[in-house]
């Protein structure tokens, strides 16, 4: 078993460090445990790579970060010697092993003859993007696994631009790293401690000074009266955020002190996702004793922001979508008295973000903008409508709490959305309403949109195959209706076709490829299977309209039943 003799080789391997040696032993009492360690290398896709923290070579260790390191060395001397010495920016987050992960991929680059600069404390992803740009880099690397469970950390790759690697660059970079060869027998030279740099305070003065441009109405942090408690949960953007903040005028903040410091544990989180209910629980109780107005949490790199709002009886939770159809309505509703909307402004949301934010936008004579999940696309957009001028970006959002508002980063930036979430509360206060009001309102004005999302987790060999073997199988037989609406269309992304069920030629989709099915129904619904690029599930979005939230919730719950039963059949085959 191919398995086996890599446990062997790794185990005999006389310079391996003492705390992977832990792990290789640990593996030993536990078969199934060590077949997932080393049944494949850790894949590298198009968004970098992420898994478990552990020895094998199905986790992500210093050997692992070396590899995928060398193969990102190897395309960028390819690129010359120019992009050689502007070098790749490098950050990290809170997680375990982030720090030695980003030293071990500096300390590549350098032994390879690449400029490095290193962040010496944890910083978010955005701040490394707009790090990127500002310095003219390369390439950016940042070690995070976002919100997964503490034993995850991951490897993330973005460009030039400052955005995540578009999927022509991605494939070279892919290749490079899977030609890099055997983790633990990769040559590490000593590294050229001069190509290491130290990123100290002026990249973060630089990054604040752009972050203050977020603001449409700068005056009303220093006569705000809301009342706000954040938590970074444990991650990199306490020092930061609470920074901004205090240098725009804000003076009503209460931080979650048991939660502010950089922890890779996240004791106090069953999980650091700004997503669930459970990683408010202290910040609820903090705004609970200050009768805070608004909560706010954000993920352990700074990327994903949550909200809460104060109701008469407790604090309710936005989704990723509702808190994006307010910012766009504030936004753009700024942006429209001032007078200063352009012709060609245009938002972005991925296909399986809500609807309700294309109908305020168009309501403010704005356009909207579908890519694939994942903000990349959202970037690469960005790149594309500067270089063209057809369009000027004004937003770009993803239902997954991710949230875009000026483009000095090229990434979701949850920093950004603090400010804006900060200063649209702010703004409604003064009219007597709430986040939750002007929800209302905007239901009122659009129609109830509600979306849900349900997923399946299957780890492991058996896990790959079951989540393959199911899109493989909606393929086959097709899906006509769910909770007995009819199908109208259906978009397969990995084949680029739009089908229809009325007789109608197909049509060609041009967006990328990507393993996505989503599927149109007769009364405006829609459904949408896709695998997790980051985790090992598999995803089913869904998204209703009708006049009522009642009757959304109803449509709603129909539709997530039927459709996750259809789909489970395949995933237990």
């Amino acid at each position: 078993m191919r398995y086996r003799q890599l446990f062997d080789q790794w185990n005999n391997f006389s310079e391996l460090e003492s705390n992977w040696k832990e792990d290789l032993q640990l593996l030993t009492k536990d078969e199934k445990k060590m077949e997932d360690a080393f049944y494949r290398d850790l894949e590298f896709g198009t968004g970098g790579m992420r898994g478990e923290i552990g020895a094998g070579t199905n986790r992500i260790n210093t050997y692992t970060v070396r590899k995928a390191t060398t193969g990102l060395a190897s395309y960028i001397k390819g690129a010359g010697a120019e992009a050689m010495e502007r070098g790749v920016v490098i950050a990290y987050d809170s997680r375990r092993y982030s720090p030695e992960f980003a030293q071990e991929a500096a300390n590549t680059l350098a032994s390879n003859g690449i400029k490095a600069y290193l962040f010496n404390e944890p910083r978010t992803t955005p701040q490394l993007s707009f790090s990127v740009r500002h310095l003219h880099a390369f390439m950016g690397i940042v070690i995070t696994a976002s919100h997964n469970p503490p034993e995850y950390n991951g490897y993330k790759v973005y460009g030039e631009d400052g955005a995540q690697l578009n999927l022509e660059d991605a494939e070279v970079v892919i290749q490079h790293v899977n030609d890099a060869g055997d983790a633990i027998h990769i040559d590490q030279r000593n590294p050229d401690k001069k190509l290491v740099i130290q990123l100290d305070e002026i990249m973060d003065q630089a990054y604040m000074d752009a972050l203050k441009t977020v603001q449409e109405n700068g005056e009303f942090a220093s006569s705000s009266d809301l009342k706000v408690v954040f938590t970074p949960l444990h991650g990199a953007s306490g020092k930061t955020v609470k920074r901004i903040l205090s240098e725009v005028g804000y003076e009503h903040i209460s931080y979650v002190e048991e939660q502010m410091e950089p922890n890779g544990d996240f004791p106090t989180v069953e999980s650091p996702n700004p997503e669930e209910q459970s990683a408010f629980e202290y910040a609820i109780q903090y705004g609970e004793k200050n009768g805070a107005d608004i909560l706010i949490a954000v993920d352990p790199d700074g990327d994903r922001v949550g909200i809460a709002v104060k109701t008469a009886s407790k604090y309710e939770l936005l989704t990723g979508n509702q808190s994006g159809a307010i910012l766009i309505e504030y936004l753009l509703s700024q942006r429209k008295a001032k007078g200063n909307i352009p012709a060609n402004g245009r938002v972005f949301k991925t296909i399986v973000t809500s609807d309700l934010g294309r109908v305020i936008a168009e309501y403010y004579g704005v356009s909207t903008e579908d890519v694939l999940t994942g903000f990349k696309f959202i970037g690469e957009k960005i790149k594309k409508y500067e270089e063209t001028k057809e369009f000027e970006f004004l937003f770009g959002y993803e239902e997954s709490y991710g949230y875009l508002i000026k483009n000095f980063a090229r990434d979701k930036d949850a920093v950004q959305s603090v400010l804006a979430i900060i200063e649209a509360a702010s703004y409604y206060k003064k009219q007597g309403k709430t986040l939750l009001d002007v929800l209302s309102q905007l239901y009122e004005r659009h129609g109830f949109y509600l979306e849900g999302l349900r997923s399946v987790t299957k780890k492991g060999v058996s896990g790959a195959n079951s989540i393959q073997n199911l899109l493989e199988q909606v393929r086959v037989n097709r899906i006509t209706e769910v909770a007995g609406i009819t199908v109208l269309s259906q978009e397969d992304y990995l084949h680029s076709v739009r089908t229809f069920t009325d007789g109608r030629e197909t049509e060609e989709i041009f967006l990328p490829k990507s393993n996505v099915i989503k599927y149109f129904l007769a009364d405006g619904s829609w459904v949408c299977v896709r695998p997790s690029g980051t985790e090992p599930k598999v995803k089913y979005y869904f998204g209703v309209l009708s006049g009522s939230e009642a009757e959304s919730s109803k449509k709603l719950k129909a539709l997530q039943d039927d459709f996750s039963l259809k789909m489970n059949r395949y995933l237990e085959e």
